[in-house]
């Protein structure tokens, strides 16, 4: 059985929340969406988790921090190219989110942070498929710019 991946985090407005991650292309997994949380579904293996912040609270005995003011995780997710991860922030940016930082590019990656409505940073990026293989040391030497 393949490992999934639940990420977790407190939204202090699902509906707000609903709609912005909706912008970006994930969908909803009815079966663990209720009043109290709504499951994204990025691929087959990989989730988000948005609860209400009281909810999420519920599942941990420390205090919950302020995603606006305190970073809590970053989650990144790969895109097949630099217009793909330019499309998403757009969407982001139309639903209500902002770009956290600039474009990052290093040649063979190319990353762009959003930032959700209530704070969260959701990471989109793209890397040269050689990169990925050689990693970013040796593909950078093979093209001349180590």
């Amino acid at each position: 059985m393949p490992t999934n991946i639940f990420v977790s985090y407190p939204s202090d407005d699902l509906e707000r929340s609903t709609a912005f991650y909706s912008a970006l292309g994930a969908t909803i997994n009815p079966l663990f969406t209720d009043e109290n949380a709504v499951c994204w579904v990025w691929d087959d293996n990989i989730y988000t988790m948005v609860l209400k912040r009281d909810f999420f609270a519920s599942f941990t005995d420390k205090q919950v921090g302020d995603a606006a003011t305190a970073a809590q995780f970053q989650i990144a997710f790969s895109r097949d190219s630099r217009a793909d991860v330019d499309a998403v922030i757009e969407a982001g940016l139309a639903a209500g989110g902002s770009e956290h930082g600039q474009a990052q590019d290093y040649g063979f990656m190319y990353s762009r942070d959003l930032e959700d409505p209530d704070g969260n940073i959701v990471c989109f990026n793209y890397m040269v498929p050689e990169a990925a293989e050689l990693g970013p040391e040796a593909y950078m030497a093979q093209r001349g710019q180590a």
